[in-house]
């Protein structure tokens, strides 16, 4: 299945260090400490997150000559870590895996120079520059910052669910409504954010059943009309999802309705979780800017409030949420803290060759 980015699961590792010296394949799952010689905490640009707009900033700074640190968390990788077939990123015509794909990603990054870390991001202190941030017990300095920490699907949690995650359990349709062509979907949701991805789902599935917990929905009168008037939705009122069914793959969602408490199995090829996104904004609202929605928000192109601080990728964009996306994103805003850093003499000036 393809994806967009967001939230962060799994850690996708290049290589560990055997004794200090060849390097050797490293599992999926598997931490990777910096070595020893490399253990730096003063950077002119450390970038926050491992996503795709994390780590092509990364290979942009990195490019520049700035050897960016990147804190990438404890679960790095973004929401492509748990994504399947990747066929909607360009340059991969037979499609990619999404670990895989960072894999490569985190590869290039580190090539030119970047330091990526396993550690999540406790506090920071952007009160003066340097900025200070705290990650796994350490302090960090930078002159610039880069927050490309993402979204987080809010999902179910359920355990059924989790364990189907890549396996006909989605959260976004435009990312994966290909692969459901011809097929029934399941969508949970009754916002605009539900209706507009079943809406898209009519495009390829046969059927779409929207499931809701309620007796109406919460979404604007223009998309409630047009999902109820589309001969291919069809909605499960007052029905709350209590378990995906499936073994390797999706087959059903099991149904309690919120009335009566009866339960009932709705056969289905794969389920979409529409109920919104949760950026990780935890450690930046007491320092940067805030949408209504609770997204980071630029004053200028890439940059915030302070300056020397710029955002990218998901943490900021509530509207497209695709890895692509992200990483012009995370592009934009390297070049950005590069041109900020080079105005305050802290950098050479680059050139357009120079990315």
């Amino acid at each position: 299945m393809d994806q967009g980015t967001g939230g962060t699961r799994g850690i996708t590792p290049l290589q560990i260090m055997s004794d200090g010296e060849q390097p050797v394949a490293a599992p999926v799952g598997t931490p990777v400490p910096a070595p020893a010689d490399e253990q730096r905490t003063d950077a002119r640009v450390v970038i926050v997150g491992s996503g795709p707009a994390g780590l092509t900033a990364a290979i942009y700074a990195a490019r520049a000559n700035l050897e960016p640190i990147v804190l990438g968390g404890y679960e790095a990788g973004g929401q492509l870590m748990i994504t399947s077939e990747v066929e909607n990123f360009p340059g991969f015509p037979e499609g990619i895996q999404g670990p895989e794909l960072m894999d490569r990603m985190r590869a290039q990054a580190t090539r030119f120079g970047a330091l990526v870390l396993d550690v999540d991001v406790e506090r920071v202190d952007f009160s003066r520059r340097p900025f200070r941030l705290w990650a796994g017990g350490v302090e960090y300095t930078a002159q610039t910052v880069i927050v490309a920490s993402g979204a987080s699907a809010i999902w179910l949690e359920l355990e059924s669910e989790t364990r189907l995650r890549g396996r006909g359990v989605s959260a976004c349709a435009t990312c994966d409504g290909f692969f459901f062509r011809d097929r029934k979907v399941v969508v949970v949701g009754g916002g605009d954010s539900a209706l507009e991805e079943a809406l898209f789902l009519t495009k390829y599935a046969r059927e779409v059943v929207v499931v809701h917990r309620r007796d109406q929905f919460r979404g604007s009168r223009i998309m409630q009309e047009r999902a109820l008037s589309n001969p291919r939705i069809r909605v499960a009122w007052n029905s709350q999802v209590v378990e995906v069914l499936g073994d390797q793959q999706v087959s059903g969602v099991r149904l309690r309705d919120t009335v009566t408490g009866e339960e009932r199995v709705e056969p289905t090829d794969g389920v979409f979780v529409a109920i919104g996104h949760r950026p990780n904004t935890g450690v930046f609202r007491d320092w940067l800017d805030t949408d209504p929605k609770g997204y980071l928000s630029v004053h200028e192109e890439t940059a915030t409030r302070i300056e020397g601080v710029f955002v990218a990728g998901d943490v900021r964009d509530h509207r497209y949420r695709q890895a692509i996306t992200a990483a012009g994103d995370g592009c934009r805003a390297a070049i950005d803290a590069e041109h900020w850093l080079a105005e305050h003499g802290l950098a050479e000036p680059a050139t357009a060759s120079a990315w």
